[in-house]
């Protein structure tokens, strides 16, 4: 079996335990992005696996973009990044 040579880790171990690796991210080409979609790329940068630049290269992500997700998780948790809770959690 052979590996693909990557920058950075191959998998990380969140807090709760489980253990996140490359194979659990998104696809590249993803278009639709839902709230748990949203989630998996926050952990994956808040905890290492990914690096801000490489997710916003991979997925094609503006800086404010990916910092407002961010934003929105470490303030009101994973729930703020669905789309029909937005409002409820956007400050005037």
């Amino acid at each position: 079996m052979y590996l693909k040579k990557v920058d950075g880790p191959r998998a990380v171990t969140l807090p709760d335990g489980r253990v996140m690796t490359r194979a659990d991210l998104p696809p590249e080409d993803t278009l639709r992005w839902v709230a748990s979609r949203k989630a998996t790329v926050v952990r994956a940068v808040l905890y290492g696996l990914l690096t801000e630049d490489q997710a916003m290269a991979r997925y094609r992500l503006s800086s404010d973009e990916l910092n407002e997700w961010i934003r929105a998780v470490a303030t009101h948790g994973e729930d703020a990044l669905k789309a029909t809770t937005l409002q409820k959690y956007r400050q005037p």
